[in-house]
């Protein structure tokens, strides 16, 4: 069976049905939401009104807080043990960073579609585009 990190997005409603079946098929993944020993990394935990920060204070809390050190770690050890990527759309930018670290080491990427976006041609970089979770699962046999 396979080590799966799934990149995906908080407002993705997609993902949770996507860790259940995945795990249901005897995968071991990894749940950025619910990473082992802390709950997942949110803005929130670091401040208060985070939508309205200037770039500059981004930076820095990004740079200087413990809670988004602990996040990173987290999910970067994650990319690290896992042997395929499942990028569950829709999703931002850190999910196809994820994506294009798996791509560049060499390890499987699957993009999971399982609703109308708009086409982008640099998908073509990933082993398998599955519109639905019985092409996910051929994919990774």
């Amino acid at each position: 069976m396979s080590r799966i990190y799934i990149a995906s997005s908080w407002r993705n409603k997609y993902q949770p049905e996507v860790v259940t079946a995945l795990r249901f098929m005897g995968h071991q993944c990894y749940d950025f939401r619910n990473p082992p020993g802390k709950a997942g990394f949110k803005w929130a935990d670091i401040e208060a009104g985070w939508e309205a920060w200037t770039m500059e204070r981004y930076r820095e809390l990004l740079t200087t807080t413990p809670d988004a050190s602990f996040g990173f770690i987290a999910d970067y050890r994650a990319m690290q043990w896992a042997d395929t990527c499942i990028l569950v759309l829709p999703c931002g930018r850190s999910a196809h960073l994820e994506a294009g670290y798996f791509n560049g080491t060499n390890k499987r990427l699957i993009i999971y579609i399982p609703e109308p976006i708009e086409p982008d041609l640099m998908y073509l970089m990933a082993n398998h585009i599955c519109l639905t979770m019985d092409e996910v699962k051929e994919a990774l046999k």
